[in-house]
């Protein structure tokens, strides 16, 4: 589809406003504290909106509506520990990271274990967060080239230079300036598409029909209290596995613990984490709601089989291309058939049409996933990689063929706003990492603006290295879910080291060094066989073992050992 001279009108005129305002108003941070702590001028709702920009990449808006779109509401359980998370680091980690005056969350390590330590965690920082700042380059860039046709290399080259340039010039409040106008172009583009389309559903389909209709395919299901391991999204999951996820995350992630460090104040601090917990999760449902919706308008309006376009090209160009259009035949059938159904509910108290409608979407479920065969299939013959798993595609193909014109443009924005403001926090975390955990830890003494030189480097180093990780990714799962479950690798060990350094003050440097690298080898295990499918593990539950892993090592470790060196303090 070749967009309308009012979308890019519209799309270039927000991105290049945002890149010039975060540059222009940032420029020229000469000291290490302006370049990497903001100058600590940030009030708390900068800190809220910076905080919530971070993890709020293109992944959540191209794929959490997918993802409600194929599994419901389900997904928002995954953010129930938000809020404990938020608390316990309002109360333990920031005061702490304040009274320290430290730029990285991984300089209390030292102080506390020592070198090797600190630099064990900021190393398996550096590890998964160089990943999906890739990965947040990658996900719009790889559905944008393929549903829009353009080029996947120059665009995840234009998209991470964009980034570059303001990151580089501005450091960590150039991120937090931009991501603030980010925040508003995101809110009011998913406002303006959650409107449309209610409203582009049939007059007699009220809001309270579309809920009915989707809770019949039971794509409004919130919550499973079910201790099922079956399930990957459960009330518990996200409570326990949740919350020691969003611990790591948020008290530990370099990415996100610098957007709170540049507070004016401890209480600004806190105040923009418990803005952020606050709202996260209503924005998080209502981004699922809109998958939803547009699950109901297809429920009116005729879908592809598939919604990745690359994916039906090649299976139509394959020996399976009758099989392909046998199956587009029946979703067809059963599509028609479908409106029958709806109209008798719409016009009639018959207590048995939910239940048809039920039975027709599992149907075309069925249809679909035989799809996915057939393009898994095609692709093995043709020797490439073809992501028949098109979660990712389905809001981006309501976008461009139902909206009118200037607000693709407005949409298209969102996602590539959301994109740059994730990859800025990332390259900005990674680069202010680098400098302080490992160079200035291994080099002479230097000026404030010898470091800051060098953390511009090491900051457009890192954002070279994600523009490559982006230019040779490929699908695996779901985006969101993939990003998430690179952290869970390595976010409860490195919790679990955290936690031993505030609460377990007999525990030394050796013990938690050698705990950490034995348990991230056991994480890495575990993932695996669940991968491969020798046991069942979901993602959220790596946190909290690896969290209680890396502190059961050290403790015994460090209770069987005889002689430690003394802690620096």
């Amino acid at each position: 589809m070749q967009l309308n001279w009012v979308d890019w009108t519209v799309l270039a005129i927000t991105l290049i406003t945002i890149v010039t305002y975060g540059t222009l108003q940032t420029r020229g941070s000469k000291n290490v504290k302006d370049y990497l702590r903001g100058g600590n001028t940030s009030k708390w709702w900068t800190i809220g909106l910076s905080v919530m920009a971070t993890q709020a990449s293109a992944i959540t808006f191209l794929s959490t509506p997918g993802q409600a779109f194929n599994d419901g509401m389900g997904f928002v359980q995954f953010y129930f520990g938000l809020p404990i998370a938020m608390i316990v680091i309002c109360l333990v980690f920031i005061p702490l990271y304040h009274r320290l005056k430290v730029y990285t969350a991984y300089e209390f390590l030292e102080n506390r274990f020592d070198l090797k330590t600190r630099t064990l965690a900021a190393i398996l920082f550096l590890i998964q967060r160089g990943l999906a700042a890739g990965i947040t380059i990658f996900a719009p860039a790889i559905i944008l080239s393929v549903v829009l046709g353009w080029d996947l290399l120059t665009l995840n080259i234009a998209i991470g230079f964009l980034v570059i340039i303001y990151t580089v010039s501005g450091g960590t409040r150039a991120v937090n300036v931009t991501q603030k106008h980010q925040m508003v172009v995101i809110f009011i583009g998913m406002l303006v598409a959650f409107f449309l389309i209610v409203d582009k559903l049939p007059h007699d389909i009220t809001f309270t029909k579309a809920l009915e209709i989707a809770g019949a395919s039971g794509k409004m299901e919130v919550l499973d209290f079910s201790f099922s391991l079956d399930n990957r999204y459960t009330f518990w999951s996200g409570i326990i596995g949740g919350t020691f996820l969003m611990l790591s995350y948020f008290g530990t992630d370099q990415s996100q613990v610098q957007r709170y460090l540049s507070g004016k104040s401890v209480r600004e601090m806190q105040l923009g984490l418990i803005f952020n917990g606050l709202l996260k999760i209503p924005m998080q449902f209502f981004i699922l709601l809109v998958g939803v919706m547009v699950f109901v308008f297809y429920q009116f309006n005729e879908a592809p089989v598939n919604f990745n376009p690359t994916a039906t090209e090649v299976v139509l160009n394959s020996e399976y291309a009758d099989a392909y259009k046998k199956l587009q035949a029946e979703q067809q059938q059963i599509f028609r058939d479908k409106q029958k159904i709806i109209e008798a509910y719409t016009t009639s108290d018959d207590p048995n049409a939910i239940n048809y409608i039920s039975a027709a979407n599992a149907a075309n479920d069925e249809l679909r996933q035989d799809a996915r065969n057939l393009i898994d299939k095609a692709g093995e013959n043709y020797e490439m990689k073809v992501e028949s798993n098109d979660k990712d595609y389905v809001f981006i193909h309501f976008i461009l063929n139902n909206l009118p014109r200037g607000l693709i443009g407005l949409l298209l924005a969102v996602i590539l706003s959301a994109a740059m403001s994730s990859t800025a926090s990332e390259l900005n975390a990674l680069g202010s990492t680098t400098t302080m955990d490992l160079y200035k830890r291994n080099v002479s003494e230097k000026t404030d603006e010898q470091m800051v030189k060098a953390s511009r480097w090491f900051t457009f180093g890192w954002g070279i290295i994600a523009i490559g990780v982006a230019c040779i990714a490929n699908l695996m799962e779901n985006l969101i879910q993939l990003v998430n479950i690179i952290g869970s690798i390595f976010y409860g060990n490195v919790l679990g080291i955290f936690l031993l350094a505030f609460f377990f003050k007999f525990v030394k440097g050796n013990a938690v060094f050698i705990g950490a690298l034995i348990t991230q080898i056991a994480v890495i295990a575990l993932f695996l066989l669940d991968k491969y499918e020798y046991i069942n593990l979901p993602y959220l539950w790596l946190n909290f073992i690896g969290c209680i892993i890396v502190i059961f090592i050290a403790c015994l470790l460090q209770t069987l050992s005889k002689h430690e060196q003394p802690t620096t303090t």
